[in-house]
């Protein structure tokens, strides 16, 4: 997107002046001060060179920040607001977020996972600062004081030693704009950036960040009062439902529209492979999806046998080989080594089985479309919309409201690009809501993938050669957002040109390791085209596999050193690395001894204690799990958690504890649980009675969390690095519980017992 381009954007804020008496501060360099102030005079553009577009002054003193991304349950908003709030010399309770509205903030880059305050804080807080500067220079002038002489509380600004000298944000900015640009670094997306001359605050001057107000959406969402994207209503609109094939690759090649012609006002929409059809109820929609009756094509068997996936993954072309790091000593140090040690691991494809299935509300009206969407990056849907329907980007207005649950690129992407089809054809606002199999079987996949390590040790147990190779699935067949339609499922069976994108990732750890190699190497999809096992971003792309299998592997090391796991990781690591993983170990109560031997191997149950560590970009997190391993039924439950987590500046202590016990919990069910199953020509896990995840009953009793703070350092992210070390941590504790290694996951029943009894 260009600057032009955001420059036509219309930020809607006549009603906001009016009705609530927000100014929107716009600022000037400090020489031209008395000239800047503008009378308001309607709505401003969109301009990511103006303060303007990131934050507002209401007449009362209190602060709205325009967030160009969406908080998925995270508190997200309320961090940012803190941010804000401190800089402005504010209560947090006194900034409004605003992140709902293409028409109204910036393009961000979305949710993006772990990056909300990492990136999305940096232009929050300079916007803050440029403010706050701007501001005391109004109150120099105001006040007839030199800027040092002045303090501010809760928006007041006083002149120090003259207590009766005070005046307020709402009083300096008046019933104006101040119109003065900031340096923007001309990236859209996560990437986007504003500078400021201002001076930030030091860490020991903070007074909001590093506090824990509470989430803002909670109180409301036990009272059932926020309009989730399902309850969205639109004059005039129709219900939707697609229909898709038995079998992956199939086409309709009849549709007998006399078997659904006794339902009221249904319509069938069909382009190439994609049916779907619309009614004025619900509960019709519903009806004739069920009762349609269609000839499908001849599809052959797409997938392999379930049970041959990851000799598949081996036995495949490589489509691209990264070697991300490569030491020219590396067969040497192995050749001469004193023992070498080899393992592979085997991953899963998982789905986001997301509490509700994806649901969009598309309205096209006068050349203009509005959307209404879930999903976690609005202004691409908005982008996806436009590109459909030809449409200029400006003339798009995608609305986010709170959808079932978005962890990555799920179905509500193409839920968005199908309902916007569907209005075109029909004529009427359409609302699209997807059902149960459409939820699980076909949203887009975590890839499946295989992790093949080997290293040498020397005589004293240290790690002197590692090798690390994945070959997978590429984690984005599917981009992660839903811009260009070839990367939905109606797109694909549009038959637009495909775009696959070939990405993985090898281990983010910082072990002192001389020589290394470590690639990674993907795959073609098994169906190229409108896949249910076409792959995608899942929470925390690829991170729990790749160290699922490298901290497993660490484990092996360990005990081929006859080391203690906690001890063997320190006799690699250095600084922070280290000291999260002695806070770990500390917080769990870690007795030094070799894995594989805590349990009475004649006992029913037996417990077992294991600890992972990895890195999430700058984030450092060490988990060590406690199980317990039913050896008659082959049941695993992880019992217990500790969890040492290093992020940098910690903004709200409160809420980042939330998220890692969310991280747990998630990370715990795909690590014992989560499993897409398949025939030769479908997905057949398509609810959560085939496709479980973990329930209450069997959640982890206790999760014990160290954070370790660090506010000299710039915040690194926390909305998904703890999921990334839980399925090592859980395997090296049944290790340690049972002797057996388990390099296959999900650690079910059945695969549990298989290996107790020597058939894995």
């Amino acid at each position: 997107m260009t600057s032009t381009d955001i420059l036509r954007q219309d930020l809607s804020r006549r009603g906001i002046l009016k009705g609530t008496g927000v100014l929107v501060v716009s600022f000037a360099v400090p020489a031209h001060l008395a000239a800047a102030a503008t009378a308001v005079a309607g709505p401003k553009p969109l301009d990511p060179t103006q303060l303007d577009s990131y934050l507002a002054i209401h007449r009362d003193g209190s602060a709205t920040v325009f967030f160009g991304k969406i908080d998925g349950g995270q508190g997200t908003d309320v961090g940012i607001a803190q941010i804000v709030a401190e800089e402005l010399d504010l209560p947090a309770d006194r900034v409004t977020v605003v992140m709902d509205d293409t028409t109204r903030v910036i393009n961000q880059g979305g949710a993006s996972g772990s990056f909300g305050i990492t990136w999305g804080g940096k232009p929050m807080r300079n916007a803050a600062c440029e403010a706050r500067q701007f501001l005391l220079g109004l109150a120099a002038q105001k006040l007839k004081a030199p800027i040092e002489k002045l303090t501010v509380s809760n928006g007041v600004v006083s002149v120090a030693g003259a207590p009766g000298k005070t005046v307020s944000y709402g009083q300096l900015i008046g019933g104006k704009f101040f119109n003065v640009a900031m340096k923007w670094n001309g990236k859209i997306g996560n990437d986007l950036n504003v500078e400021t001359t201002a001076q930030a605050k030091k860490p020991a001057d903070y007074k909001v960040v590093g506090t824990s107000p509470r989430r803002r959406d909670v109180a409301a969402k036990v009272f059932a009062q926020p309009t989730y994207v399902t309850d969205v209503r639109v004059p005039g609109m129709v219900h939707a439902r697609v229909i898709r094939p038995p079998a992956a690759g199939a086409e309709p090649t009849a549709i007998d529209e006399s078997s659904v012609a006794g339902i009221k006002g249904v319509r069938i929409v069909h382009k190439d492979g994609f049916l779907a059809v619309v009614a004025d109820k619900e509960w019709d929609a519903i009806r004739a999806a069920r009762d349609l009756k269609v000839t499908w094509s001849q599809s052959p068997a797409a997938f392999p046998e379930q049970e041959k996936l990851y000799d598949h993954i081996r036995d495949a072309a490589v489509r691209k080989r990264t070697v991300e790091k490569e030491t020219p000593g590396f067969e040497a140090a192995i050749a001469g080594a004193a023992q070498t040690v080899s393992a592979e691991y085997e991953w899963p494809f998982q789905s986001h089985a997301s509490m509700g299935s994806g649901c969009a509300v598309v309205q096209i009206k006068d050349g203009t479309a509005t959307v209404w969407t879930g999903t976690q990056k609005p202004h691409y849907a908005r982008d996806g919309v436009a590109a459909l329907l030809g449409l200029p980007v400006e003339n798009v207005q995608a609305i986010w409201r709170i959808g079932p649950g978005s962890y990555g690129r799920n179905d509500a992407g193409d839920t968005v690009i199908e309902a916007a089809f569907l209005a075109q054809q029909i004529g009427r606002p359409v609302r699209l809501q997807g059902m149960r199999p459409e939820g699980i079987a076909w949203d887009p996949k975590g890839p499946a993938s295989i992790h093949r390590a080997t290293a040498g040790l020397d005589g004293d147990g240290k790690i002197v050669a590692y090798k690390f190779e994945s070959k997978g699935f590429s984690r984005l067949e599917i981009d992660s957002n839903e811009s260009d339609i070839a990367y939905s499922i109606a797109g694909q069976q549009w038959g637009v040109p495909l775009k696959p994108i070939e990405a993985f990732a090898v281990p983010d750890e910082s072990y002192q390791i001389p020589n290394r190699l470590m690639a990674w190497e993907t795959i073609a999809p098994l169906l190229d085209r409108a896949s249910p096992l076409r792959t995608s971003h899942l929470r925390d792309p690829v991170g729990p596999q790749i160290h699922f299998a490298s901290e497993s592997f660490i484990d092996e090391l360990a005990h081929a050193a006859n080391a203690d796991a906690v001890e063997f990781r320190l006799r690699h690591l250095t600084g922070r690395d280290a000291a999260a993983v002695k806070a770990a170990a500390d917080k769990f109560g870690w007795e030094s001894r070799v894995s594989g031997s805590a349990g009475n191997a004649d006992a029913d149950v037996v417990t077992g204690r294991g600890i992972a560590y990895s890195k999430r970009a700058l984030t450092i997190v060490a988990v060590v799990a406690e199980v317990e391993v039913d050896r008659r039924s082959g049941k695993v439950r992880a019992k217990r958690f500790a969890v040492a987590h290093d992020c940098g500046c910690i903004i709200n202590p409160g809420l980042l504890r939330n998220t890692i016990e969310g991280n747990i919990v998630q990370g715990t069910s795909r690590s014992l649980l989560e499993e897409v199953r398949f025939d030769r020509q479908s997905v057949t896990s398509v609810d959560w009675e085939t496709y479980p995840i973990l329930d209450i009953t069997d959640a982890p009793e206790k999760i014990d969390i160290v954070l370790l703070d660090h506010p000299e350092i710039a915040p690194t992210g926390a909305g998904e690095p703890s999921t990334r070390p839980v399925a090592a941590a859980i395997a090296n504790a049944i290790f340690d519980a049972t002797g057996v290694r388990l390099r296959q996951a999900p650690f079910t029943p059945d695969r549990m017992k298989a290996a107790l009894t020597g058939r894995a």
